[in-house]
């Protein structure tokens, strides 16, 4: 029987951060693993699901989840195996999923929602934080549910070789929508392209957003799901169709702004085209999520869908490691690797 180490690893929010996250909002901590009590289980935290929607919760103010309060361990989804129980629903070695934080160890009780077993027979454990996580949740509901795209329209994604956009152009591929990516350099836009099956990508770094946009969607945008706000989302409502629709799922141009939000500036465009934009929550959706990890899950084995996960190893990297998401430089979901 392995030996488990008698402390646990963990990074707490120091501070609220002003612009990007700096060394001086986090704490590493160390704490003794206390002794189960009937009904808790511990888990072996193996790998964490980094998203843009972090840095909204270090801050302080109402939103659609409560922040994380200062001294408390960093929210994160993550995926683990359970390696100590007093539950009589989970045996230790099952490989589950729950909101762990960053640290190397979970220990709770086991009520309605709190952990979901998961099968690494079905899919890799990182791809359990992505097409079959929250951020293929996020992808599947919000492109399905507010989308409602059909087939022969136009659907664009924005960051659309990060974790929520990837998924949702190739779900758009599968109900027959003509499907253009947003993302940045060349190698992400081949990626979207000959990897996951696009019909085209635009480099924003190149600039010429809106060119490549008439380029290609010569009939204008039917659906828009938009990850990152800003400029962007301002050259696509320049083209919409009538009765288009605008997911908006994220604005991570905006996160780290220490002036205002920027809004739209093209918002008369869903006056002039009765179009409609509407704000998404996956958590909304959390009754369903079975529904949608059995449909992803038979796409990843029928070869029409790919999960790409960018690993990075060591808790300790994990202050370094969040800022990849703001500077663009993760490719595919970004994951933290906490143990093996």
């Amino acid at each position: 029987m392995t030996t488990l180490p008698q402390t646990n690893q963990q990074f707490r929010l120091a501070a609220r951060p002003v612009g990007l996250p700096t060394a001086d909002n986090w704490q590493l901590a160390s704490e003794p693993l206390a002794p189960l009590l009937e009904g808790e289980v511990r888990v072996q935290v193996l790998y964490l699901s980094l998203d843009p929607a972090m840095r909204g919760w270090m801050n302080e103010g109402k939103s659609y989840i409560r922040p994380v309060a200062i001294g408390e361990v960093m929210r994160a989804g993550g995926v683990g195996v359970v390696v100590e129980s007093k539950s009589p629903d989970f045996a230790v070695g099952d490989h589950v999923g729950g909101a762990f934080g960053v640290q190397q160890f979970w220990t709770g009780d086991t009520k309605p929602g709190q952990l979901n077993k998961i099968d690494p027979r079905v899919a890799s454990l990182p791809a359990w934080l992505n097409i079959l996580g929250m951020p293929g949740m996020t992808a599947y509901f919000g492109l399905t549910e507010i989308g409602q795209p059909r087939a022969g329209e136009t659907v664009v994604v924005s960051a659309a070789a990060g974790a929520v956009g990837m998924t949702v152009g190739q779900v758009a591929k599968q109900l027959g929508c003509r499907v253009v990516g947003i993302a940045g350099g060349p190698d992400k836009c081949r990626f979207v392209v000959e990897e996951l099956g696009f019909d085209a990508c635009i480099d924003y770094k190149e600039g010429a957003i809106a060119a490549g946009l008439k380029q290609h969607c010569p009939q204008g945008v039917d659906v828009y799901f938009d990850n990152v706000g800003g400029e962007i989302l301002d050259a696509v409502l320049a083209r919409i169709n009538l009765k288009a629709r605008i997911v908006i799922c994220g604005a991570i141009s905006q996160y780290n702004n220490t002036a205002p939000v920027r809004g739209p500036a093209n918002y008369l465009s869903l006056l002039v085209n009765r179009a409609r934009m509407e704000g998404m929550v996956v958590f909304d959706y959390a009754d369903r999520y079975p529904v949608a990890v059995a449909e992803l899950s038979g796409y990843l084995k029928q070869g029409r869908m790919k999960s790409k996960e960018d690993i990075v190893a060591g808790l300790d990297s994990f202050p370094e490691t969040l800022l990849k998401l703001f500077n663009g430089q993760n490719f595919g979901k970004l994951v933290l690797q906490v143990a093996q």
